[in-house]
């Protein structure tokens, strides 16, 4: 059951970070980044990794996204 939440938490967080793709928009990564780590927190306590996982890459490509914006961009 964690893993099935975990898993719809990385995949709303993932839609809402599309917009942040777009210049002038990076800054909201500050506020998504958080959430997939929460994320990847609830998929902690499931046996399964896939949710995890997917919270994971989803917060490492968000850091990324900040980190080529110069955390504001």
């Amino acid at each position: 059951m964690f893993n099935i939440l975990s898993a719809l938490i990385g995949l709303v967080t993932l839609i809402c970070m599309i917009p942040a793709v777009f210049p002038l928009l990076g800054a909201l990564n500050w506020l998504l980044v958080p959430v997939a780590l929460f994320g990847a927190f609830v998929g902690l306590f499931s046996s399964k990794s896939g949710g995890r996982n997917f919270c994971l890459m989803v917060a490492g490509f968000g850091a990324f996204r900040l980190f080529l914006g110069g955390g504001i961009f």
